[in-house]
């Protein structure tokens, strides 16, 4: 982890968001895992809207040598990934300047939408790349590796793409986390998300 990617303890903060039903806890549990797995201490808080509803789930993970605190303040998210684009908008003021912004190139109406109570935001996706986000296919690719359902993984392998644990690190995970009968799909989900990043560099 670069000098650039720090927290105040030394440690590294990745924001996770999304809406319920994306996967997104499980993609936190993965990064904290692969950490634990390189020798790093880790902590995890999650913040779940109405995730049944597709309400708004956040989840913060913290890495380093040491981590003495959760906090996860406007302007102190080294990395932002980010399950769809309204998400990506509503949580980039936590993106620190030269931060990593990766975004599932989908968007998801949220429950006040659906009720009438609030409008989608105009021009989601021309907004993020004006801010430097990268958009990754994470549908397409996971319909690439066999399932849709594995969009999740794909989006965990972009941002492996930025972070400093070896692919294989990574693997080994996937594969003691997700059933049995998914461990190719989503090892194969997995890679196309790191390719789609780095082909994009």
């Amino acid at each position: 982890m670069s000098d650039a990617n720090v927290y105040s303890d030394g440690s590294t903060t990745v924001l996770l968001a999304g809406v319920g039903g994306q996967g997104t806890i499980l993609a936190a549990d993965l990064l904290a895992k692969t950490a634990i797995a390189n020798g790093l201490s880790v902590k995890l808080s999650e913040i779940h809207g109405m995730s049944q509803r597709g309400g708004s789930v956040t989840t913060v993970v913290r890495l380093g040598k040491t981590v003495n605190s959760m906090v996860c303040g406007a302007g102190s998210a080294d990395y932002l990934l980010s399950f769809e684009t309204t998400e990506a908008l509503r949580n980039l003021p936590y993106l620190k300047r030269g931060g990593l912004l990766l975004v599932n190139d989908a968007s998801i109406k949220p429950l006040p939408v659906l009720t009438g109570k609030d409008n989608m935001p105009k021009h989601a996706r021309e907004r993020l790349l004006d801010v430097g986000a990268t958009l990754v296919p994470a549908r397409r690719l996971a319909c690439q590796a066999g399932s849709v359902k594995c969009a999740n993984v794909v989006l965990l392998g972009a941002l492996a793409a930025g972070m400093p644990f070896a692919q294989e690190s990574w693997e080994g995970q996937i594969r003691l986390r997700v059933p049995p009968k998914t461990i190719d799909m989503n090892i194969e989900a997995f890679r196309l998300g790191m390719e789609a990043v780095q082909h994009a560099e």
